[in-house]
């Protein structure tokens, strides 16, 4: 009890320090200077706004190809509307996330098999996140020839864009020879003392996971392959957001660079996780990253600021799409009886 208070005491914390960032960051650089980006961007926000709902209907169908069962009785209208419920709950951070995937489960109801939704929403961030890694990498290539870093820098990022590399290929190879890498290295982890109580209690998700991934690969390889299309196409829309983005405010632009800034904004989602909503380091990390590019810190933060109100439009449509939801399905226990998944479902995922 007292560790769990300790550790919403810094959740808050984070929050609070993160908006202070957010607007000390707005301040310092004036926020006329920012007015100004805003306009200069003008009704290309709109495409911004599209491209935000493109990459959700690209998620959602690749989440539809990950079930393993007919879903014939389960609409695209009505994933594409879990998709943004989670995604909408999303936004609170690392604790967000798992209760965003646990939403969809619940939400699915009896319409699909309970095992089946867990199995799918696992699938479906799994793929997502191997994708990232992908495009991660594949911007640390083209920031070593854009970038003019030092040998010793240069040595670091070539490093590690092949360590990177490396761990994505064994990846491929684990799924095809169906090798326990995954659940192999949540046992030896799960060996340090200062972890193995928390994880102790997660080897059978990342067993079942890792098993879902290999029969899922194995088992149905068409619809596998177009689910990691799908993913990476995905990346594409983020990537098409921020060329956008730097063409309209008159910056340096080009899409080898928006590659480069895209992939090095996901370190900066990962650095920021604990920290509810990434608020402040995202806007930062953006700023830092766009000097590396010789582009000014205002149309890093503008950028940042724009795509921060992309997520919370599509948000907003999320949270609403969760109240028509949660009415529906109360309407129909009450009227047909049904049963329906736990309340809890964020125990079933990660217990």
């Amino acid at each position: 009890m007292y560790r769990m208070r300790v550790r919403r005491a810094l959740h808050y914390l984070a929050a609070v320090l993160g908006i202070a960032l957010l607007i000390v960051l707005v301040l310092r650089m004036g926020t006329a200077t920012v007015i100004h980006q805003v306009r200069a961007i003008g009704w290309g926000f709109v495409l911004i706004l599209v491209l935000g709902g493109v990459g959700h209907l690209i998620k959602t169908w690749g989440w539809r190809l990950t079930f393993g069962c007919e879903i014939g009785n389960v609409s695209f209208a009505r994933t594409f509307g879990l998709r943004l419920v989670s995604e909408a709950i999303a936004i609170l951070g690392l604790p967000g996330q798992v209760i965003g995937e646990a939403a969809r489960v619940s939400l699915l109801g009896s319409d699909v098999p309970i095992a089946n939704s867990i199995s799918s929403v696992t699938l479906d961030r799994g793929l997502y996140i191997v994708t990232s890694a992908f495009v991660t990498v594949a911007g640390m290539v083209a920031a070593l020839l854009l970038v003019p870093l030092s040998r010793t820098w240069r040595f670091y990022v070539l490093l590690f864009a092949f360590g990177a590399a490396a761990l994505l290929v064994a990846s491929v190879v684990a799924i095809q020879k169906r090798w326990p890498v995954f659940s192999g290295t949540a046992r030896a982890i799960g060996r340090l003392t200062w972890i193995k109580g928390w994880l102790s209690g997660k080897q059978s998700v990342v067993q079942s996971a890792e098993r879902n991934l290999f029969d899922f690969y194995h088992e149905t390889p068409r619809a596998f392959w177009h689910s990691l299309v799908l993913n990476l196409s995905c990346h594409g829309t983020a990537i098409l957001e921020v060329y956008i983005l730097l063409f309209f405010m008159g910056a340096r632009s080009g899409l080898l660079i928006a590659l480069v800034l895209e992939s090095l904004t996901k370190l900066v989602n990962v650095v920021g996780a604990l920290n509810p909503g990434n608020v402040g380091t995202y806007e930062g990390g953006n700023m830092i990253i766009a000097r590396l590019f010789h582009i000014s810190s205002a149309a890093g933060l503008t950028m940042a600021l724009c795509r921060r109100a992309k997520i919370l439009f599509w948000a907003a449509i999320g949270a609403l799409c969760m109240t028509v939801m949660s009415k529906q399905t109360n309407q129909r226990e009450l009227v047909y009886g049904e049963a329906t998944v736990p309340t809890n479902a964020s125990d079933l995922l990660l217990s």
